[in-house]
């Protein structure tokens, strides 16, 4: 009962403050507009989930369990844009992919495939692909979908039955459908997950949500045999379709830290990108990957986070150390219409977002509640910081563009602090371990990157950054002057 009361004291909250409208026109409009669609008059278009298709509509899931056709999704006119129902009658789809003529929704309780037989542009053949988990009816029990991995398999995250418990089979656990249409469950410690997706080598990633055993939100990688963090769902290692992957996980220790447990635990995966709170959002949603090759601007092979209580799009910036991802989380882009749950990359290199405020309370642009945006790249390259590299002694930046020598090679250009957060059984946490490492150098390496040198890094902390002296060759400052490293570990070289 106590945490179901602060679970809804903190929902009340979020409903009632600190959602002002965001301001109308900023300097990320020059690089990246947003167009904003018209949504059909009478309709309820709650954003869930989206794919491209290959006759050039956009597929729009909603949490209605419904599905739209967008035509000339791609014009500039968002006048133009012509919304047809293709499919109804879902249960909250919170995934889409498509394949050989079919389109395949990851809603509540199964994978179904459907297509359009005679023409008419409404789908009229629907086949359940796979119903290997449960529900009993709980509001939080969610499944997110991701589009076909290489291998043919869509990727499905399960949230927990009343985001705190698995009181239904698999919940609280990743798994992949195969080609054939298996369920194969693969990774525990699954909480209240936001999207899944891929990076640009193919690895599977989910977002995940701030509450027991999560202090704040985070990006996890998903691996067959890996836990990601809440224990709770342990009982099902036992379930045959799982028996394969061996005996569960030791139970992490309550009130400890993420890194100290990891330790203890092989196949604890820390988690890649902690996304500090409230700082950058508060609940982080769907997540695609700039494949475009430059039409999207200088982020190529980048990862593009949604948060649906901001109305935000992140960037990250991952790379392995010691084995395991982790990475940089910039700001890219604020004011999205409301709250985001599906991204998703198009072929032309823009990426379009849906939102919706039902239930989970979000910062709005004209008090819409729901919502389909498209962000373009204006052709302008923003000066930003491109990539956040750990080494053993610090960090290297890599800028947009050429940099100024003597802002970017003074370290009186840079500030730092540090912390993490509780992991406990409880829900979410404070900022703990404050710390204020001290950038003691600042080197140029070429007109783009400079290393500093840093003294007091702490592992298992995130790391961040401010770099507000630091300027452009042409002299400009930076369109975000704030990066946060997630440096679970050190590289020794």
């Amino acid at each position: 009962m106590k945490r179901f009361l602060l679970a809804s004291a903190m929902l009340f909250l979020a409903a009632t403050c600190g959602y002002a409208q965001p301001k109308k026109k900023t300097a990320e409009d020059e690089y990246y507009p947003i167009l904003r669609f018209d949504l059909p008059k009478g309709e309820v278009l709650e954003g869930g989930g989206l794919e491209m298709m290959p006759d050039g509509k956009v597929a729009f899931g909603t949490r209605r369990g419904e599905i739209w056709m967008v035509e000339n999704a791609f014009d500039n006119d968002v006048a133009k844009a012509k919304f047809t129902r293709f499919a109804h009658g879902l249960h909250e789809i919170l995934g889409l992919a498509q394949k050989d003529g079919w389109l395949y929704a990851v809603h509540r309780p199964e994978v179904t495939r459907m297509k359009d037989t005679n023409g008419d542009g409404k789908a009229d053949l629907f086949e359940t692909v796979t119903d290997g988990w449960e529900i009993n009816g709980d509001y939080h029990e969610y499944a997110f979908g991701s589009r076909f991995d290489k291998d043919g398999n869509i990727w499905i995250t399960l949230c927990l039955t009343g985001s705190f418990n698995s009181s239904s089979k698999f919940r609280g656990w990743a798994g992949k459908v195969t080609p054939e249409g298996k369920f194969v469950p693969t990774t525990s410690g699954v909480r209240s997950p936001g999207g899944v997706g891929f990076n640009a080598e193919g690895d599977v990633f989910y977002t995940d949500n701030q509450g027991p055993w999560n202090g704040t939100c985070g990006l996890k990688c998903l691996t067959v045999g890996g836990f990601v963090g809440h224990p709770d769902g342990f009982k099902w290692y036992k379930d045959p379709a799982a028996k394969y992957l061996g005996e569960a996980p030791v139970v992490p220790k309550s009130k400890s830290r993420q890194m100290i447990e990891a330790k203890k635990i092989p196949e604890f995966y820390p988690t890649c990108i902690m996304f500090p709170y409230q700082k950058m959002g508060n609940s982080t949603s769907g997540l695609d990957v700039d494949l475009s090759g430059g039409k999207f601007g200088p982020f190529q092979k980048q990862l593009f986070v949604g948060d649906q209580s901001h109305s935000t799009i992140m960037r990250v910036f991952l790379e392995k150390v010691d084995g395991k991802y982790q990475g940089a989380l910039f700001p890219f882009r604020e004011g999205m219409t409301c709250g985001i749950v599906p991204a998703r990359f198009a072929p032309d290199g823009s990426l379009f977002a849906g939102g919706t405020n039902r239930g989970w309370s979000s910062r709005t642009v004209g008090g819409k509640n729901f919502s389909l945006d498209r962000i373009v790249w204006s052709g302008k390259v923003p000066f930003e910081i491109h990539e956040m590299r750990a080494k053993p002694e610090g960090f290297e930046l890599t800028f947009t563009k050429p940099i100024d020598p003597k802002t970017a090679g003074d370290a009186n250009s840079y500030s730092m602090k540090s912390w993490t957060y509780i992991y406990q059984a409880d829900y979410g946490s404070p900022e703990v371990d404050h710390s204020t490492p001290k950038i003691v150098k600042a080197e140029m390496v070429n007109e783009k990157t400079v290393r500093l040198t840093v003294d007091g890094l702490v592992p298992g902390n995130i790391h961040h950054l401010v770099s507000g002296g630091v300027r452009s060759a042409e002299g400009a400052g930076l369109l975000h002057t704030d990066a946060y490293y997630t440096l679970n570990y050190i590289p020794k070289q």
